[in-house]
């Protein structure tokens, strides 16, 4: 009983890590447009299975059916037509599911049509010049120049089911979700904002992927977020080593600042559990009450500091055993994520946490 209730202490002190995050997204960008971060980026990625589940939840948060064809239709210009091909495909069998549930689904309107004067090129490129801020005209490629102004930004953009600051949100999520473009998604990031997308609303893409996507995701969002804003960003990537990264923590992140993972290791016979760390995450000063915590560091670089004491860097292989009723904090370097398998020893009855002030940015800003 002893053994349940200390992984119970366990699981309860480490799920409180992100949420802050993301009840931050749910504040500066409504719920529809998370939906289409989510399906934009999964379609990306490819990522069927999670998909299928994602579509459900957009439907349930009130995009028409006809929204998310438009938002995965769009899509193959960036992604390819197999990628694009496979999720409407999934999105067919979601819809047909759900009407043998009986459950309430919006098809929604269709585009407003255009006059048949339309001239596809012409407004392609005034959309295309706004999105961009200047005339832009791709001249080593002309048929492809043609193909963005004409088909993309004049065809595709012109059907009034998704708004332009939709139409970019999905842009921006999808790319992040692709290796090796980010030049595309910092260009898309500044689009972005001249399409009319709020600055709320960017700063909420990353949240939102790593709420409901992947923390490489979240990773390149937030540093082409943070390059076209002139925010300091850490260069470190996500660590995808030999130990797993598990879930995003939705429930006690009030208690730290930037995004955090925990996976459970051999939960069900009371084993530890891993922590990752995003670049500069780190949880609030806390006293641990009755309970010792032992941290051993198996990925990326960190920092543990005592209160009134000098912070000590943490390495692969690094260990402390943290003093009960002993004022601490731990968490990534600015530069590097960070992992940490964690478990608490000699639990007393009555074991408690106290969680207090954040770290000072001044004070966790001088680290090296």
């Amino acid at each position: 009983m002893k053994r349940i209730k200390q992984f119970a202490f366990i699981i309860t002190f480490f799920i409180m890590i992100a949420s802050s995050n993301y009840i931050n997204a749910q504040s500066q960008m409504n719920i529809k447009k998370q939906s289409l971060v989510t399906i934009a980026a999964l379609e990306a990625r490819g990522d069927l299975k999670n998909l299928e589940p994602a579509l459900n939840q957009a439907l349930d948060n009130g995009l028409s059916v006809n929204q998310v064809k438009e938002a995965l239709s769009q899509l193959y210009a960036y992604t390819g037509f197999p990628r694009s091909l496979n999720a409407l495909g999934v999105l067919q069998r979601v819809v047909a599911d759900r009407e043998k549930q009986g459950k309430a689904t919006m098809i929604g309107a269709d585009a407003t049509p255009l006059p048949q004067d339309y001239d596809a090129l012409k407004r392609g490129t005034e959309v295309q010049t706004r999105l961009t801020g200047q005339p832009f005209d791709y001249d080593f490629a002309p048929q492809t120049d043609y193909y963005l102004k004409a088909h993309l930004f004049g065809d595709i953009f012109a059907r009034d089911v998704l708004s332009e600051a939709e139409r970019e949100i999905v842009t921006v999520s999808a790319i992040s979700a692709l290796e090796g473009c980010e030049p595309q998604l910092v260009a898309h990031v500044r689009g972005a904002r001249n399409m009319g997308v709020t600055d709320d609303e960017l700063h909420a893409i990353p949240q939102v992927l790593a709420a409901h996507v992947g923390s490489t995701e979240a990773w390149r969002a937030g540093k082409a977020i943070a390059a076209v804003y002139g925010e300091n960003v850490a260069d470190g990537r996500p660590t995808d080593g030999t130990w797993p990264r598990g879930d995003f923590n939705a429930d006690y992140a009030q208690y730290f600042i930037g995004n955090s993972y925990i996976a459970p290791l051999d939960a069900d016979n009371g084993g530890p559990v891993n922590v990752t760390f995003e670049p500069a995450c780190r949880n609030n000063w806390h006293i641990h009450h009755k309970a010792v915590q032992v941290l051993i560091c198996v990925d990326g670089r960190g920092w543990y500091q005592e209160w009134g004491k000098s912070p000590v860097e943490m390495k692969p292989g690094t260990v402390i055993a943290i003093p009960e009723g002993v004022k601490h904090w731990h968490g990534a370097a600015r530069d590097s994520w960070f992992q940490h398998i964690t478990y608490m020893t000699r639990v007393e009855a009555g074991s408690s946490t106290d969680w207090l002030e954040p770290v000072n940015d001044d004070v966790y800003n001088k680290l090296p």
